[in-house]
């Protein structure tokens, strides 16, 4: 193979694992489904060896897991698992929202009010869920701390198996951009400890969502709430 169709295949590799990461995220593949080369490389439209390469790529997220007699599967989480990456998410998020009570710029914290107010006039539109996904990674990106970056990508990666977000809740839409404002509210004031208090709220009230969701035995959904 030459250096361009390697460089080619490699890039549809990259195409075919972004394309499969969104229809994880958005529940078109869901936990415990197959994924066969032969019919994604006919639906992306590319050839086995992309596919073979984007699989590969899930695994190493930990997304992706092989089945004994049917091969490469969207793994799926059980309760404790959970419950421990909500622990998780609480730590670190948190983390990031007493970092930010310091390290924001002012027209960061401004940016971020713009996008909880968007996320209240659209309820739980799906520009919504996008949106909200951005609020969390802005948040994160006025921590200024990119240690702390690379843990909660990881994170993101393991939570995407969860799929949709809750936000597709009226109720729970309408929550979080209330929690949201507390999380704000502190930042603007500069508060560390209270803003840090506020995102771990924010998160132990969605930990209580799945939790209700888990127990009744409905399909669960994720992504940031």
């Amino acid at each position: 193979m030459t250096d361009t169709s390697a460089s080619m295949v490699s890039s549809q590799g990259h195409s075919a694992y972004l394309q499969l990461l969104d229809e994880i995220r958005e529940g078109r593949l869901g936990p415990g489904e197959r994924l066969r080369e032969t019919d994604l490389a006919e639906r992306l439209g590319v050839s086995r060896t992309p596919v073979r390469e984007a699989i590969r790529q899930l695994e190493a997220d930990g997304i992706v897991a092989h089945v004994p007699r049917q091969g490469a599967t969207v793994r799926t989480l059980d309760y404790a698992e959970v419950m421990e990456l909500y622990e998780m998410r609480a730590v670190l998020e948190s983390t990031a929202s007493r970092l930010a009570a310091r390290a924001a710029s002012d027209i960061e914290i401004d940016e971020l009010e713009d996008m909880n107010r968007t996320l209240d006039s659209l309820g739980n539109a799906p520009e919504a869920f996008v949106l909200n996904r951005q609020f969390h990674a802005a948040l994160l990106d006025a921590a200024k701390n990119r240690f702390l970056s690379r843990a909660m990508a990881g994170l993101h990666k393991t939570l995407l198996i969860l799929g949709p977000t809750t936000l597709a809740d009226p109720d729970r839409a309408a929550q979080a951009v209330e929690e949201h404002h507390a999380v704000l509210d502190a930042l603007k004031a500069r508060d560390g400890a209270r803003a840090e208090a506020a995102m771990r709220s924010h998160i132990e009230r969605a930990q209580r969502v799945r939790v209700r969701s888990l127990r009744s035995g409905a399909p669960y959904d994720g992504d940031m709430l």
